[in-house]
């Protein structure tokens, strides 16, 4: 497994984009086009597209359907990318699907200029499995942007688009307009397009390609939504407005409205999938019920320790910072709260500290695993400038980072510890060691 996994890492990474999808087209031709062989649905946005496809597998599942799932990054383990039937694939599986697809490789890789990237190899190695199953759909989150992602040669008959928000700037865009027309390439002719609420300039965006495409929309707020939530022991109680019917007293075991609107996308998405309406009524709310009380969505404000509790999430760019920070102050009360952060130095860190800035009393900056990490001296200087010196500590190991806040968290003036409180975040990969670090499963 780790042989063939080296071999897929070693070829040029995801955090790249090279506008053209010859390649990935040249493999899947090669291999008999396998993402024809079942129904998809397709999911983009700035932040919320992983949970969301969580919801929308546990809802198919729930239904009796049998599902497929690519998301990306992983946490731990990069057989978490391609999940089916909601398990993750086998370290056999992978080992066998990539050499099922080896020679095909090199064909490929020997017709261009630029050789098959490794999250391109990633996508032809889900579809095939995909295949090979069989799934009865696959739910699929882009990796990166949409019209040019490898994932984007399915016709997914529901695009579903998450928030738009500013990420990625470098490849596709300095303003949400722009970064829209990127991710509204995955609407297709005759699909349903799932809008969250988004900004007017990338609303705008995303509703021209619709009628562009002669694609149906239903819009969050318009079509489905919220109707109401409340904060409940472990998570929140909603009420949900999908296309064909209000669907009351759903549990969702995560944090925060962003959760919420994660779900009423999911919810509408499954609606639109199996043409629900008029004609045939709504989904059985006992079957959304028992669907949504079982998601779970690893690394997203998840507690992994009490005494103190830590929680570790994953947010990355200011927007998703800013729904964590809402959602901690929402759903937890902490009379002292410490955050290890460690960054990518390609990101918005000054913004994603000045989003977190309010919501802890201290920060300890370390270093991920990623190659793209920032150096903790670098972050600290960023740290320095938004908390100022003395509420910044610098540990260059995570382990010893998460020490650190720990002891932070339970130093108090009057001696008490109550209500202490560590927040591991800043980055997918972040929540990933960390996850790995504190021994969750």
């Amino acid at each position: 497994m780790r042989q063939v996994e080296a071999q897929v890492t070693a070829r040029w990474g995801e955090g790249r984009m090279h506008p053209t999808r010859e390649r990935i087209t040249a493999l899947l031709d090669l291999l008999g086009d396998p993402q024809r062989s079942y129904r998809s649905i397709h999911i983009t946005g700035t932040n919320g597209k992983t949970t969301t496809a969580r919801m929308v597998d546990d809802l198919l599942r729930g239904f009796g359907l049998r599902t497929g799932r690519f998301t990306s990054p992983h946490l731990a383990e990069i057989t978490e990318r391609i999940v089916v039937d909601g398990a993750p694939i086998s370290a056999r599986t992978f080992v066998e699907a990539y050499r099922e697809i080896a020679a095909y490789l090199e064909l490929v890789d020997g017709q261009f200029d630029l050789k098959l990237s490794f999250f391109e190899v990633m996508v032809a190695m889900a579809y095939s499995i995909f295949a090979d199953t069989p799934v009865d759909v696959a739910v699929v989150e882009v990796g990166l942007g949409g019209e040019w992602d490898a994932t984007n040669i399915i016709d997914g008959e529901i695009a579903i688009v998450t928030p738009i928000d500013l990420d990625h700037t470098n490849l596709l865009g300095t303003d949400v307009a722009t970064i829209a027309v990127e991710k509204a390439g995955i609407i297709k002719a005759g699909a349903v397009a799932i809008l969250a609420a988004q900004p007017v300039d990338a609303a705008g965006v995303l509703l021209r390609r619709s009628v562009e495409v002669g694609a149906s929309v239903a819009r969050e707020g318009l079509e489905f939504g919220v109707v109401e939530r409340r904060v409940a022991v472990g998570g929140q109680v909603m009420t949900l407005q999908g296309l064909a019917s209000v669907y009351p007293d759903v549990f969702l075991p995560l944090h925060g409205a962003h959760q919420a609107q994660n779900a009423a996308c999911a919810l509408a998405a499954v609606e639109a999938f199996f043409g629900t309406g008029a004609e045939n009524g709504p989904l059985d709310s006992e079957v959304v019920r028992a669907a949504f009380a079982s998601v779970r969505s690893p690394g997203r404000l998840e507690p992994v320790r009490s005494a103190p509790t830590i929680l570790v999430d994953s947010a990355h760019n200011p927007h998703g910072m800013a729904a964590t920070v809402a959602a901690l102050a929402e759903a937890f009360d902490f009379r002292r709260l410490i955050a290890v952060v460690a960054m990518l130095a390609d990101k918005d860190v000054r913004g994603m500290l000045e989003k977190l800035e309010p919501a802890v009393d201290e920060i300890v900056v370390t270093q991920n695993s990623s190659p793209r990490a920032m150096s903790p001296d670098e972050l600290a200087r960023e740290a320095v400038a938004v908390f100022g010196a003395e509420r910044v500590a610098v540990e260059p190991h995570l382990g010893d980072a998460v020490e650190t806040a720990v002891r932070l968290a339970e130093e108090s003036p009057d001696g008490l510890i109550t209500g202490a409180g560590v927040l591991v975040t800043g980055s997918v990969v972040t929540a990933g060691d960390a996850r790995e670090l504190l021994g969750a499963t």
